[in-house]
């Protein structure tokens, strides 16, 4: 049906238009073809850019043929050789028939047409969001949150803390902590991830001497927090401030023959007025977070990696889930040199 109403537009109307929807539509896809990696995207844009070129072709080929009919007329015109007359002059003769000139389209059909394409280019670009499928998903079913590419974290500058051999970064907690067993690990098993990110910080109150690198992964229910503290601190130690605290519920266990300690701790919410003040509002108490510190080595040299999960509603998973967790995370950090 498209291709009837294009055959109705004039050529000068029909071959621009060829070209401007085969290139933009062709050079999308290509676009598309290079940040998914997938070779169907690259055919058809390949076909498009195609389509323009005929189209562009076309457009040359007329344009010299207009110069060319130019340039014949012009000829004609100039006044040229005197002739010999000829003694007797012959009948002239009977020139043949002029073709019938092909049937001009109506211009009313015309208009109708153009309006027709562009209705159907309206169209296409109006339902093209709401019948493919979101983006981040295939086939209907979302795909789990990535953590940053390689890239992204080479963009990013890198605290000299993180210079040190056995110190990891976000990125790589990121991955350690964002698997497909991870909802399970949770309870959730049927959920997917909606957000991942590693962040490449330092402790607080060290002046970015102490790296502590950050990983998050959010789900619907729970968030998972993991972070690795590289100070001098040992669990012991860590145990004793928690009496100056707000941390409850404490627990101390073991984890890969580690010292550790399970404590609970609310999150912090902080209240934005967005009314005629414009000013924030005071940080207060928010949900509260299930907590598992692990030392970075058998000895307890110092430092410790923390597992912290909490929910918006409150609900907290079995320690056994923070456990499990860690057990995933910890063989990707390096144990505590002496």
């Amino acid at each position: 049906m498209l291709g009837f109403f294009l055959r109705l537009l004039p050529f000068w109307v029909r071959e621009p238009l060829l070209i401007v929807i085969g290139s933009v539509v062709g050079l999308r896809l290509l676009h598309i073809a290079v940040l998914e990696k997938e070779w169907a995207p690259a055919g058809i844009g390949a076909v498009f850019l195609l389509l323009a070129a005929v189209s562009i072709h076309r457009v040359v080929q007329a344009v010299r043929a207009r110069r060319g009919a130019s340039a014949g007329a012009a000829e004609a015109g100039l006044p040229g050789q005197p002739q010999p007359v000829a003694a007797r002059s012959a009948a002239p003769p009977v020139p043949p028939a002029a073709p019938a000139p092909p049937k001009e389209i109506h211009a009313g059909v015309q208009v109708f047409a153009a309006f027709a394409v562009f209705g159907v280019l309206a169209a296409s670009v109006w339902l093209g969001p709401r019948l493919l499928p979101p983006e981040g998903e295939d086939g209907g079913t979302p795909r789990a949150a990535a953590c940053p590419s390689e890239e992204d974290a080479k963009s990013e500058k890198t605290p000299d803390a993180y210079k040190k051999a056995d110190v990891v970064t976000g990125a790589d907690l990121c991955e350690a902590l964002n698997t497909p067993d991870l909802a399970g690990l949770l309870g959730t098993p049927g959920e997917i991830a909606t957000t991942a990110s590693g962040d490449n910080g330092t402790a607080a109150l060290t002046g970015g001497k102490v790296a502590r690198p950050v990983a998050e992964v959010r789900f619907d229910t729970y968030t998972v927090n993991v972070s690795v503290t590289y100070n001098k601190l040992s669990m012991d130690q860590y145990v004793k401030l928690m009496e100056f605290g707000n941390e409850t519920d404490v627990r101390k266990s073991t984890v890969f023959d580690r010292s550790a300690v399970f404590f609970s701790q609310p999150t912090m919410a902080i209240e934005i007025d967005l009314g005629g003040g414009g000013t924030g509002g005071p940080v207060t108490d928010g949900p509260l977070a299930r907590n598992l510190a692990v030392a970075l080595d058998g000895k307890d040299r110092g430092g410790y990696c923390e597992v912290t999960v909490w929910s918006d509603a409150g609900t907290l998973p079995d320690d056994n889930a923070l456990l499990d967790i860690a057990e995933t995370v910890l063989p990707a950090i390096p144990e505590r040199g002496a």
